[in-house]
């Protein structure tokens, strides 16, 4: 079984790098809504020491909804990471440079999420990817198809649960963002056809697939080790 560590806690990894190189207009950005929210955060401050093979908890509130995107976006930036690193047989020059960009907004999200939230952060997870052949097209981008699918009916549903307009305000820029990020590898696995919007995603009033917490957690376990619980998440 291949379980990989998120490597974010490194500052010399490849991740922290992407992020001095393409990151650092955006965090520059977002200061203004770090320091709006910093009071709220600081007031549900927990302790990240944990045991080996311990339960992570989302938490309640804002914070649980937050930490539950960040769950995700770890999710996300570890698999583009890999892909990169382990580029497909075939993979061509357009490919990768549209992988790679995946690749830096994930990780963008992953660490401004983890910077909103401070020490409130859940730990990094641990990812499992036993089951996707990075070495093969159709693996990778049906792999590839299901997590952004997944993130942004995930964002859907839980946007409704944010107390704060500020985060709103945030979850509804990065959803956009996974949303293109979603219609691009569609049209990577089947090109000019209706399959960027297909009818699995958009309903019939034109309107993205919105999913509940507990329906995205239990889709994406297969590819998290760690364990999550989001019992006390707003329902």
């Amino acid at each position: 079984m291949s379980i990989i560590k998120n490597p974010f806690n490194n500052p010399d990894s490849p991740d922290n790098q992407i992020i001095s190189r393409v990151g650092r207009r955006f965090f520059l950005r977002s200061a203004g809504l770090t320091a709006v929210t910093g009071a709220f955060i600081l007031g549900a401050c927990q302790d990240h020491d944990m045991e080996p093979d311990a339960t992570v908890d989302l938490g309640s509130g804002d914070i649980g909804i937050l930490n539950y995107a960040y769950a995700l976006e770890q999710l996300e930036a570890a698999f583009y990471t890999q892909v990169i690193d382990m580029a497909y047989s075939g993979m061509t020059a357009e490919e990768r440079r549209m992988l790679t960009d995946i690749r830096d907004h994930e990780i963008i999200h992953r660490e401004f999420l983890k910077a909103a939230l401070g020490t409130s952060a859940i730990p990094g997870l641990e990812v499992n990817f036993s089951s996707i052949n990075f070495n093969d097209r159709a693996s990778v981008l049906g792999t590839a198809r299901v997590l952004e699918d997944t993130g942004v009916a995930a964002y859907n549903g839980a946007g409704k649960y944010l107390q704060d307009v500020q985060f709103l305000l945030v979850a509804g820029k990065i959803v956009s963002v996974e949303a293109r990020h979603a219609a691009a590898i569609r049209d990577l696995l089947q090109p000019r056809s209706r399959y960027f919007a297909g009818d699995d995603v958009v309903d019939a009033n034109g309107l993205d697939v919105a999913k509940e917490p507990a329906m995205i957690l239990a889709d994406a376990q297969p590819f998290i080790e760690t364990r999550i619980t989001a019992n006390n998440l707003p329902k």
